[in-house]
């Protein structure tokens, strides 16, 4: 089912060109916030300077040679200071921003450990003068003051071979975590839920919609022959970016509420520009949930919890930086994202801020280099991202978007599924609910199929749908980043849709904000998917949140989805005696080579859809290449294909 609310707004001439070319546009976005003038030009701020890495196309062949099979260099990876010494910034370019820096009056700080950012301490005036820009303060149309750069910050010509960005000049954060909670429909809610398939086998598993575990995920997914054999994640480090706190003793107390055993003493936080502070409301159930989810998968191996303030538009960037450089996670997830779009400068007041896109390129370059394994979460707003952000009808159109970082071709994008289920749903339908109604087979995250429940029994259709659209798997095409080579031999893959623009209409006259360009051959997200629907979702512990002993359930979200995929990245490492490295380019050739079938390493969903995208045979823009077979894609990796 197609949303009907949005149909009438996708229709705009593109304009928008890529490739580092931005059309000019009404800068509407700034419509929905006031320039306050500038700020405080004595306020002092940390901004983190992003340098160049060298030999860009020799490091994307050299990551090419570790993941194909029967290469001499596959699974051989490099450790940081080998990475810096060929790829990172060399030391006379380092000294040479040190000195630029030095020459403002801006204070050089700590140069990372693969020579890819310097931070930098100095006040607002001298980063405006050094950058040839003017910080402005800004305040929402929601109330939220931020302050950020009112004209494109300018790179010096004695720098601009080495610097390639500076970030955290900004502090209009849009980065949220991808968690999404049950029955939040007003009045409506569905009830009498059973699992309609088999989830037997794992004694921590519960079986039951809504309070699944770790263990249910096993039993879903074929994890359990790898515990059977003795494979518990021991000698493999998990590592968490994220950018909220927790409170680390929710982590065991989940653990021991579903009776597993873990590995004492496991957990490590790394504050990162800072650390956080718990504060409910801001994200803490999401790094919970994140530790929980990831530590149980792989109750033995260690956590580094890499964790940063949300408040800048560096500090996401920072955190990652510092746990690749540290490589000593195997993987990493983040749950943490935003629409690519946020960074075009039509919704910055006219400043591009594409080169976050790019410093996280670089990052993801080094871990898989490194033979990290990084996942994050494709979104929980369906096709429509901005929806999610609040962009949405009637106020705006809401054309096709999709998340970052999980647009960047070097991670791995996790989507989300819908177990099979029973349910009914009270409504009008009085305490006893309405018909019973299935989903007979696990299909693309989207809740549409509520919709079209009511659609079919609800005599007065109104106020729900609000409540509905447009939540389900994040996923559709980047029209930032190409389409990846391990993708161009993939049945289902999609170019980015014609007629697709944001257009604002609580003017006078409907405004075009952003046009965006129809039939771009981009990268499709998301990669690899697990059942993400918070109707059919889990059990998640957290105090900050939730009063004592803070269990909550009916908890869902692609949020779910990366950290399981980050466990079970370390019961392969384990398994395997060695990292993973970079999943995408190995998952994609196993499926275009071997197929669906008993045993294949995917599961194909071909059922649902996420608003616009439907599940089909093959890939699909929702649910990627299908769901994972855990134990099959072990015995894989093993043989070397």
């Amino acid at each position: 089912m197609r949303n009907p609310m949005h149909r009438n707004a996708l229709a705009a001439a593109l304009t928008l060109v890529l490739g580092g070319v931005f059309a000019t546009a009404a800068n509407a976005a700034s419509a929905d916030a006031t320039d306050l003038g500038a700020s405080n030009a004595s306020q002092t701020v940390t901004v983190t300077l992003i340098l160049k890495l060298h030999n860009q196309a020799a490091l994307e062949d050299f990551i090419q040679h570790t993941v194909t099979p029967g290469d001499p260099l596959y699974h051989q990876f490099l450790t940081t200071a080998q990475f810096s010494a060929t790829y990172g910034a060399t030391a006379s370019e380092i000294s040479r921003v040190q000195a630029f820096l030095k020459q403002q009056g801006i204070t050089a700080g700590a140069v990372a450990a693969n020579h890819l950012s310097i931070q930098a301490t100095g006040t607002i005036a001298q980063f405006n003068a050094a950058l040839q820009t003017s910080v402005h303060d800004y305040q929402s149309a929601d109330g939220r003051h931020f302050h950020r750069p009112n004209t494109q910050p300018v790179i010096p010509s004695i720098i601009a071979d080495t610097l390639l960005s500076a970030t955290g000049l900004s502090t209009d954060v849009k980065l949220h975590p991808n968690i999404a909670r049950a029955d939040h429909f007003g009045s409506l809610k569905l009830t009498s839920k059973t699992a309609t398939a088999n989830s037997s086998g794992n004694g921590t598993a519960t079986g039951i919609p809504e309070e699944y575990t770790v263990g249910d995920v096993a039993n879903f997914y074929n994890i359990n022959p790898l515990y059977k054999a003795g494979i518990n994640g021991s000698g493999s480090t998990i590592g968490i970016v994220t950018l909220a706190a927790f409170q680390p003793s929710d982590a065991y107390a989940y653990w021991s509420m579903i009776g597993l055993p873990v590995k004492a003493n496991r957990i490590t936080v790394i504050p990162v520009d800072g650390g956080d502070t718990p504060t409910a409301g801001v994200g803490d159930d999401e790094t919970s949930l994140d530790v929980e989810q990831s530590g149980g998968l792989a109750p033995q191996a260690n956590i580094r919890v890499y964790e940063a303030p949300n408040v800048t538009n560096g500090n996401f960037i920072d955190a990652f930086y510092a746990a690749v450089s540290d490589n000593i996670a195997d993987s990493i997830s983040t749950s943490w994202g935003q629409a690519e779009e946020d960074l075009f400068p039509q919704l910055n007041g006219g400043v591009d801020e594409t080169g976050v896109l790019q410093a996280f390129h670089q990052i993801f370059l080094e871990a898989a280099a490194q033979g990290i394994s990084l996942f994050v979460a494709s979104g929980d707003s369906g096709a429509y991202e901005l929806v999610r952000e609040g962009l949405a009808a009637p106020t705006y159109s809401t054309p096709l978007t999709v998340e970052s970082p999980a647009d960047d071709a070097y991670i791995t994008a996790a989507g989300g599924t819908t177990r099979p289920f029973s349910y009914n749903i009270t409504y009008f339908f009085g305490s006893g609910g309405g018909p019973t109604a299935s989903i007979k087979q696990e299909q693309v995250w989207g809740w549409d199929y509520i919709a079209n429940y009511l659609n079919a029994y609800d005599p007065t259709p109104g106020g729900w749908k609000q409540y509905l659209f447009s939540s389900g798997s994040g996923g559709g095409v980047s029209i930032y980043w190409q389409e990846p080579s391990y993708q161009r031999a993939t049945q289902g893959i999609r170019r980015s849709e014609p007629n697709q623009s944001l257009v604002y209409y609580g003017g006078s006259k409907p405004e075009t904000i952003l046009t965006l360009p129809g039939n771009f051959a981009g990268r499709n997200l998301p990669d690899i998917s697990l059942n993400a629907d918070p109707e059919t979702g889990y059990s998640v512990v957290d105090t900050v949140d939730f009063a004592a002993p803070g269990v909550a359930y009916g908890y869902g979200g692609t949020s779910f989805v990366a950290p399981q995929l980050n466990g079970i990245t370390a019961l392969l490492r384990q398994s395997n005696g060695h990292r993973i490295g970079l999943w995408n380019p190995q998952a994609y050739l196993l499926q275009n080579f071997f197929g669906y079938g008993a045993y294949s390493s995917f599961n194909d969903i071909k059922a649902g859809d996420n608003w616009y995208y439907y599940g089909i045979p093959g890939y699909e823009p929702a649910a990627g290449i299908g769901t994972l077979n855990v134990a099959n894609f072990d015995l894989f990796l093993h043989s070397g294909f």
